[in-house]
């Protein structure tokens, strides 16, 4: 049940597209099973997060990433994998975070439903 987004916040989303990278649900997996060193970051609403959310992320939502991402994570160079619902808002968050000088973040398409999807472990609340 996809929801229907507007075409300007579409045409948004496509146009951070072209300046980010990607990932997949299965990369994040893989990451995480593989004990790999990078920062999970949901950028979801707080509501969306205190519903459930991938074991090991940390919330930093879209509204307020930009402000705090520096006071958490103070090395651009850390590797960062970012996720919503389903990759745009986190689309736009990693362009976001590039122009401010972090160099290596992913945005996970699919996102928080590409993971439920694949029937993947949740973490409840906050």
């Amino acid at each position: 049940m996809s929801k229907q987004h507007a075409p300007g916040f579409l045409k948004l989303v496509q146009d951070a597209k072209t300046r980010i990278r990607e990932c997949t649900v299965e990369d994040v997996q893989r990451r995480l099973a593989a004990g790999e060193s990078f920062v999970l970051i949901d950028v979801r609403e707080e509501s969306e997060w205190a519903k459930d959310h991938l074991p090991g992320a940390i919330h930093l939502s879209k509204g307020i990433i930009e402000r705090d991402i520096e006071a958490k994570i103070p090395d651009p160079h850390t590797p960062i994998v970012v996720y919503c619902g389903g990759g745009y808002r986190s689309a736009l968050v990693a362009d976001n975070l590039q122009k401010m000088g972090y160099d290596n973040v992913l945005s996970m398409d699919g996102g928080h439903r590409g993971w439920k999807e694949r029937g993947l472990p949740l973490v409840s609340g906050s």
